[in-house]
């Protein structure tokens, strides 16, 4: 059983990209895994516009990453690229802090236009941070998201089937890495 940190980067509280990805939780659950939940949106913004990466909300969320085997990271598209929210947090993150880790980029947003967003803006900002792997990506319309009177999130089956392929590819990844040993940690001058 692998750990799985599933950070949602919306700053919104009635946001579709948390609520989808409370739902995939349930899924990698399935799998075995334990999973973590955390909406960015719930930090300190102090913390977060003050650039503090000492202060004790930032220090926990830090440790949560380092715990983590993998995570999955969940963004609105906001003008072509993740939100803002989701890069103040990652820019207090240490460098490396993906070191080791397998990491499943997802997105939201409300044009197909923004698809193009998971693998060139928000990949690029995963990977300089020395994650192991990041697998396949995925965009989903907000209009696909579904949220019934009782919160339950539905997806159209069009969405659903390649969405459930993209998470269980995930879910066997980390799987097979359960018990591994981490990654090295890359020395930030090996490339020079």
């Amino acid at each position: 059983m692998a750990v799985v940190l599933s950070l949602s980067g919306s700053p919104s509280p009635t946001s579709r990209t948390a609520r989808l990805l409370r739902h995939l939780d349930d899924r990698l659950r399935a799998h075995g895994h334990e999973v973590v939940p955390l909406d960015a949106r719930r930090l300190p913004a102090e913390a977060l516009l003050g650039a503090d990466p000492h202060h004790p909300d930032i220090v926990e969320v830090a440790e949560l990453v380092r715990a983590a085997d993998g995570l999955v990271v969940g963004t609105p598209i906001y003008k072509a690229a993740y939100s803002g929210l989701l890069k103040a947090l990652l820019d207090l993150l240490p460098q490396y802090a993906l070191a080791g880790k397998t990491v499943l980029p997802l997105a939201t947003g409300g044009s197909t236009a923004h698809v193009l967003a998971v693998d060139y803006a928000l990949r690029p900002v995963l990977a300089s941070m020395g994650p192991r792997h990041i697998t396949q990506g995925w965009f989903v319309l907000d209009r696909d998201i579904q949220v019934g009177a009782d919160g339950a999130v539905t997806l159209p089956a069009g969405t659903a089937g390649p969405l459930e392929l993209v998470v269980d590819g995930f879910a066997r990844e980390l799987a097979g890495r359960a018990g591994a040993e981490p990654a090295a940690r890359p020395h930030p001058r090996a490339a020079a």
